[in-house]
């Protein structure tokens, strides 16, 4: 499952969005007069007594500046490395995070170096963690943003962003290989998952117990309380379980052609046979130690006995369901060859497909489509294919209050016939669309990057990327204010980040 879709129709939906840029009459405006008022107000030390206002209101100054005729987004910055590069909210990861870049300058700046490693204690996974601002915490070093790293050795990590200080630091187990994060609860829970388990025929020939898939640890995250370790049985899950994951407190298990979801609450209430504290000794098995620390680790402590109740299972093409929108619903492709290349988007509370509720790009080449729902907590959806983008909306029915119907909002179509998109990224600050658009007639792919309106869809700006783009090899791109991010992969396993900054020129 991903914690992340109109009629079908030959034709675009008749609210299609015109992409031709409206000209700017020139001259001072009415809204750049009173933008100038506002920053010699705060040079001046007036300010809002409400701080959600004024970032408010410099967010919406930022975002006239970048979307101005006289601005341009300008390469300042290309860095290559032989290791995945990472990005996170202003944050630049080279060599397996060890080197660390802020791209918030006008020329990214090196922030700070963690020590030389060996092989068997890189970092091999990383969130990033902004201190929650609706609560003060007890020790003032929380307050601090950190990076919750994973190393290859089973330690945990808690770097400071700032200088790379380790502020903390937990062993996980001598026994299971853990590989993997990712935020149960953003900026509350996180989860690490082990490596799988893979069954062989030896060992069921020689009747070995491989009944264990995988292990998962989960933890709040400051101050870091652990709560708890939990195994993912085949026995417990059924033979058929290839993977899982925790998001929003529900515990999303798949399998070969179904999901089925369960509550991690009730779990941990029902199962959990003893609470363990880091830091902290205590008995397990006859032996004393210390939680969290070598070679003891962290034990086993969520243990699921019996059958459990299922919130919600479905039938499903190559595990894919998603959850959101308002009222909630879900998406997904039906298991079932005749429905491959559809999108189905029914409601959660009784399982009816929408009206209109069947999506289908009709995408006869050799690109495909995506579709999930918008990460601006609309509860809209985004459908994109190879030539259009569509953003649909889920509401009530007139003929029947508890069924929904999906209509378009708006649509967006590549410039040219030989284009076709590659992504949308969301900036939420600025309210944009970003969307990438490649021309893939040439041989080494032009790409430029269009700014759309969030909620209109409407075409705002067109930023071309100097580096060519090879639609061969991937590709991450991250609009975050007043910078444009692109990190690629090249030939050779060669990583290559590119910062483009805007610049601002006297108009004519």
């Amino acid at each position: 499952m991903e914690s992340s879709s109109s009629a079908r129709s030959e034709h675009p939906p008749q609210k299609a969005v015109d992409l031709v840029c409206p000209r700017v009459k020139s001259g001072p405006t009415r809204k750049n007069v009173n933008n100038v008022m506002s920053i010699i107000s705060r040079r001046n030390g007036v300010f809002s007594q409400d701080a959600g206002t004024l970032l408010r209101r410099n967010m919406k100054i930022l975002r006239q500046i970048v979307l101005q005729d006289t601005t341009n987004f300008t390469k300042v910055w290309t860095r290559h490395s032989k290791s995945p590069i990472a990005y996170e909210t202003g944050r630049i990861y080279f060599e397996n995070y060890r080197t660390c870049y802020s791209s918030i300058p006008s020329m990214p700046q090196f922030l700070y170096e963690l020590p030389k490693c060996t092989k068997a204690e890189k970092l091999e996974d990383a969130l990033l963690f902004q201190c929650p601002l609706s609560e003060s915490l007890p020790k003032p070093s929380d307050q601090n943003p950190c990076l919750l790293a994973l190393a290859a050795n089973n330690w945990l990590y808690r770097f400071s962003i700032k200088s790379g200080e380790q502020m903390q630091k937990v062993f996980l187990s001598p026994h299971h290989k853990f590989r993997y994060l990712g935020w149960d609860v953003s900026q509350e829970t996180f989860y690490i998952k082990s490596i799988q388990n893979k069954q062989t025929p030896l060992a069921r020939q020689a009747g070995v117990d491989q009944s264990t898939l995988l292990y998962l640890a989960v933890f709040k995250v400051v101050p870091m309380e652990l709560v708890g370790v939990l195994e993912i049985s085949r026995r417990v899950f059924g033979s058929t379980v290839v993977d899982v994951i925790l998001s929003q407190g529900v515990l999303a298990v798949s399998h070969s052609s179904k999901v089925k979801l369960y509550s991690f609450e009730n779990i941990v209430q029902k199962y959990r046979t003893k609470m363990l504290v880091l830091g902290e000794r205590c008995e397990w098995n006859g032996v004393w130690a210390t939680v969290g620390e070598p070679p003891f680790g962290i034990p086993v402590n969520i243990s699921i006995s019996d059958d459990i109740p299922v919130l919600f299972e479905v039938s499903c093409f190559n595990n894919g369901i998603q959850i959101g929108g308002y009222p909630w619903h879900y998406i997904f492709t039906p298991n079932n060859k005749r429905h491959q290349g559809t999108h189905h988007i029914c409601s959660l509370q009784d399982g009816s497909l929408a009206k209109n509720g069947i999506q289908d790009m009709n995408c006869y080449s050799l690109e495909s489509d995506w579709i999930y729902f918008h990460p601006d907590d609309s509860g809209r959806i985004i459908h994109a294919g190879p030539s259009k983008i569509h953003v649909l909306k889920i509401l009530h029915t007139q003929e029947r209050c508890t069924q929904s119907e999906v209509v378009p909002e708006f649509s967006i179509t590549v410039h040219r016939v030989n284009n076709t998109f590659r992504m949308v990224e969301y900036e939420d600050e600025l309210d944009l669309l970003a969307v990438v658009e490649v021309i893939s007639a040439e041989e080494e792919g032009k790409a430029h990057v269009c700014l759309h309106d969030n909620q209109t869809g409407m075409f705002k700006k067109k930023v071309p990327l100097v580096e060519s783009w090879d639609v061969t090899y991937s590709h991450e791109l991250f609009l975050d204010r007043d910078t444009i991010v692109h990190i690629e992969q090249k030939k050779s396993n060669q990583f290559y980040c590119h910062v483009y900054k805007i610049t601002c020129r006297q108009s004519d």
